[in-house]
This record gives C-alpha cells, structure tokens and sequence, in this order.
C-alpha cells in the first residue's frame, strides 16, 4: 500500500466530487443513460466515487476491485438479457473501470472496454470529465446497439440516475 495513494484518497473529499460533477453534469450524463437505452436492450449504470474508506482504502483495493463490488452490490448482472454494464469511475485515482455482464461481456472483450476506458481517463486528466463520461456513454452504447438492438417495448431495468458514493 502506497502512502501517496493513502494521501490522495484521505484529501479528496465529496467537494471535489462535486466540482468535478456538478448537478447539472449528473443531470446531463443521466439523460444520455436515459437516451442511450431507448436504442437497446442493455442496461447502464455509472458510477462515481470521490475516494477509497476503510477496509477497501487500508487493504489497498484495486479499482478493479471496487468496481466489482460495486457491480454487484447494485445488482447490475440481474437483467434479463445479461447486458448490464457499469462505468465506474474512482476519482482519487482517475480510473474507470467498466465491468459488464457476460451477454455484452463476450461481445466486446477486455480490450474493448479498455480501449473506452483509457479514451475517458484521457479526458479526465484535461479534467473534462463530464465530456469524459458522455464520451464513455456513447462508446458502450455503440457495442449495445450493434449487439442488443431495441426491438419492441423496452423496461428499464435499473435507475439511469449517476450514483455518488
């Protein structure tokens, strides 16, 4: 465990979670989840947490990790079409991780998801964030379409509102 990493997450507080999404980001970033899912079957979840407490922060918890955790605990992988996918984003440490259930999963492969993640963290160290996340959406979006086309009426399984945590 790194005392720089261990510094960076005991500084950073909700405030700078807030200057990074204001609620007019959140807001955005929820109507293009929103927007995204009229044109497929998937589900899509994002996620932003300002730093590590605790046990995930002493263990030295990778984001990976975190997101993981994070995945089930909101129940992500319990759609109907196993096409769920999280976008989490641990700011402390500028990493997203996208973790996605198996249906989707096999379809875009890690690099896949790599790929999009490194676009976003790329964003995010101009701190564009909000445009890191858009573009982020929109990539995933494009993998649901192609694999999960809206056909018929469509439930949305999970909120499309961003969770703070």
């Amino acid at each position: 465990m790194g005392i720089k990493r261990i510094g960076k997450h005991l500084l950073l507080g909700r405030r700078q979670v807030r200057k990074a999404f204001p609620r007019e980001s959140l807001a955005n970033i929820e109507r293009a989840i929103a927007a995204s899912e009229k044109l497929h079957t998937g589900q899509i979840r994002f996620v932003v947490e300002g730093a590590l407490e605790g046990r995930p922060l002493l263990g030295d918890q990778p984001a990976r990790a975190r997101a993981i955790d994070v995945f089930s605990h909101l129940r992500i992988w319990d759609t109907a079409h196993n096409n769920g996918v999280l976008i989490y984003l641990l700011l402390a440490d500028r990493d997203v991780e996208i973790v996605a259930d198996r249906g989707i999963d096999v379809k875009v492969g890690k690099a896949g998801w790599q790929k999009i993640c490194a676009a976003m963290e790329s964003e995010f160290r101009c701190a564009n964030f909000e445009a890191g996340v858009l573009a982020g959406l929109a990539a995933v979006t494009e993998h649901l379409v192609r694999h999960f086309p809206a056909t018929g009426k469509h439930v949305n399984e999970l909120p499309d509102d961003p969770v703070v945590l």
